[in-house]
């Protein structure tokens, strides 16, 4: 009668009434069933063993168990640890003659080999167990051990050129080198198992409970203006005898503008950029990619944040929404950077005003030029942390990298300014800085002088190097286990071209829509035209970047025409979906590798990623990418010819297809 009933209101809840949505109260319903079924997950189901290793507790006694793992070590023949994916646990090694056999494969089989064993689960030895105290977790198993019956080995191990130990260091190329050894560790472990918790509670958000559909975009695509750096991929086209270059998918802003009859839409996307490999970055990567219909920014802001706090792991602190936000303008007037690690202070302020009658000359010189601005940051403490070699390291830095002086000083205990000009200091220029910039005793202050971007970059770049150089003198500036998130918006739609200043390129892609206020500067003034373009940043690190995307066809051929100079044949598809009824849409793209590496810790995304590629874009496992033979070419009418010249012979050297790369 019960199930009858429970069934029935399944079916209630599931039939839609004239005032609601379908595709809601379905996604509701559903949502509330898998909520009812969530269990632990059977970690031994279909496999050849009962239970795995990690798992055993003393409410396991005296059971019979059956455990496949690898020997992690062996300590005088009596006893062994064996791990597996989720844990260790201790092993006694059967020392009566009618075990002999068992004994034999438990003792011979190197460290790292596989086996299996069967046998009781019994408590350690009074003052024997591990942990001693409950107070400790070094080995959540220490409290049994398993009484071994029977074992098999499954696989032998050769001597391995490193020990599966996360406190041994190894160089990054030897742990790419034998990756299918370095994802044994339980730390790679951890990364990739959480990375993979993530993504399905980002799913579970998405789809039960905000009705997005996964769709599958191509990963092939042709070659469009305003895309960052393109692998470019010949196409053999079947029965046709001709060649075509395509290009290797780099983001899907194309297909997104595309899919908007899909109303919400997401992926989890492989990208590919030709650029090089930084901690940060690397040649193929992943993101979420998320497009809506009929939504504005905060819209895609509420819903990122709402993902962000619905995934985000157990064992970290939770995150607070909303996250707060910052202009474009502002973040490069306090941080220098468009992505500003909010964790600390040490802000940039504007000192101008103080040296409008300054008699120091490059001082002078900046501020009698039109753009011309006079910028500071204090270092607090930085007398006490910071030696003269770090002073000078700094200035040199500046100079030769930014082709800027800077120009440190001190206030002594005395409050006089201990510097080259401290006698050019007034003692109202003096004490306006101690206002403005808060300077205490044995603060330092760093002060730069030029165009006011320029000193403003310059002053961000410097404002990191200082914490990291106070940092590795003992002080906490950007506390490890603090998340700060923050939305910078309000970018600018355009930016003048390097290589020609005059000409104006997109900031961040040619789909981006302006700013509705400045609309119309888009006819007269579009350098001043802003965008509604929005990053997410999280501790200084790009995490997401997303736009409104332009639904007008004759707006969207205009920027790319009129503006851009771009050929508006090669977006022609675009163009003709935009005309046939496309609604306002707007979307975003997170970094899933940086989000991860930022979360766990890892010094570099490849620590994040199963099977990532080395800094120069190689696979060291399998030694690719590999030179292809001539005969193989051939139908392509393709034939490589590396330079003689030896500066470009030393240049191409870097090309990972070079057969000496």
């Amino acid at each position: 009668m019960f199930s009858c009933w429970l069934s029935r209101l399944y079916w209630a809840l599931s039939k839609p009434t004239g005032r609601t949505k379908p595709l809601i109260w379905g996604s509701l319903s559903r949502s509330l069933v898998l909520s009812s079924q969530r269990r632990i997950p059977e970690l031994s189901s279909f496999v050849a063993r009962t239970n795995t290793c990690g798992e055993l507790r003393s409410s396991h006694l005296g059971q019979e168990v059956t455990l496949c793992g690898w020997i992690q070590y062996r300590r005088q023949n009596i006893f062994l640890v064996l791990r597996d994916f989720n844990g260790l646990v201790q092993v006694v090694i059967p020392q009566d003659e009618s075990a002999a056999s068992v004994k034999k494969i438990l003792c011979e089989a190197p460290v790292e080999s596989v086996v299996q064993v069967s046998g009781i689960v019994i408590s350690r030895p009074p003052g024997q167990e591990n942990p001693v105290s409950h107070l400790e977790t070094k080995m959540p198993t220490g409290e049994i051990e398993i009484k071994v019956k029977t074992a098999k080995l499954l696989n032998s191990c050769k001597k391995l050129p490193f020990e599966i130990k996360d406190f041994l260091k190894k160089t990054e190329a030897l742990r790419l080198q034998y990756r299918y050894l370095d994802l044994r560790s339980s730390q790679m472990q951890y990364n990739l198992r959480l990375r993979s918790q993530m993504v399905m509670k980002m799913r579970e958000y998405l789809c039960n409970l905000h009705g997005f559909v996964d769709v599958e975009t191509p990963t092939l695509f042709k070659r469009t203006p305003g895309s960052p750096q393109q692998f470019k991929q010949l196409l053999m086209v079947g029965g046709l005898d001709r060649d075509f270059w395509g290009k290797v998918w780099v983001s899907s802003q194309n297909h997104d503008s595309m899919l908007f009859f899909k109303c919400r839409y997401f992926q989890v996307a492989r990208c590919y950029r030709d650029e090089g490999s930084r901690p940060d970055r690397q040649p193929e990567f992943t993101q979420i990619d998320i497009e809506m219909s009929f939504v504005d920014q905060t819209g895609i802001q509420s819903l990122i944040e709402g993902l962000v706090q619905y995934s985000w792991p157990n064992d970290k602190d939770p995150v607070v929404v909303p996250f707060p936000s910052m202009t474009f303008a502002e973040a490069l007037a306090g941080y220098g950077t468009d992505k500003p690690d909010t964790r600390f202070g040490m802000k940039i302020v504007d000192i101008s005003d103080v040296f409008r009658n300054t008699e120091v000359r490059f001082l002078q010189d900046a501020l009698s030029k039109p753009q011309g601005t006079v910028k500071a940051i204090c270092i607090p403490e930085g007398a006490k942390y910071l030696k003269r070699k770090d002073i000078e390291s700094i200035r040199k830095s500046a100079a030769d990298r930014f082709k800027q002086e800077v120009l440190p000083v001190f206030l002594k205990a005395s409050r006089n300014w201990n510097s080259p000009v401290g006698k050019l200091i007034m003692e109202e220029q003096g004490l306006q800085l101690i206002r403005l910039l808060e300077v205490q005793e044995e603060d330092v202050v760093l002060l730069t002088a030029g165009e006011r971007e320029k000193a403003c970059s310059l002053l961000g770049k410097l404002r990191l190097e200082c914490a990291d150089l106070l940092e590795a003198g003992g002080v906490v500036l950007r506390d490890p286990a603090l998340f700060s998130f923050l939305w910078v918006v309000d970018f600018p739609l355009f930016l003048p071209k390097e290589e020609n200043p005059k000409e104006l390129e997109s900031a961040h892609h040619p789909f981006t829509a302006p700013h509705p206020s400045d609309v119309h500067l888009l006819y007269t003034e579009p350098q001043k035209v802003r965008s509604q373009h929005y990053d997410l940043v999280l501790n200084g690190s790009e995490i997401g970047g997303g736009s409104i995307r332009i639904h007008d066809a004759e707006l969207q051929r205009y920027i790319l025409a009129t503006i851009l100079k771009e050929d508006v044949k090669l977006l022609s598809h675009l163009l003709q979906a935009l005309d046939c009824g496309a609604p306002p849409h707007g979307g975003i793209a997170l970094g899933l590798d940086r989000l991860m590496c930022l979360i766990t810790g890892a010094p570099s995304i490849r620590d994040v990623i199963a099977f990532p590629k080395s800094f120069r874009g190689h696979d060291l496992m399998s030694n690719a990418p590999d030179s292809i033979p001539p005969e193989e070419l051939k139908p392509y009418h393709i034939q490589v010819s590396w330079p003689t010249d030896p500066e470009a012979e030393k240049s191409s050297l870097n090309h990972p297809c070079h057969p000496e790369s």
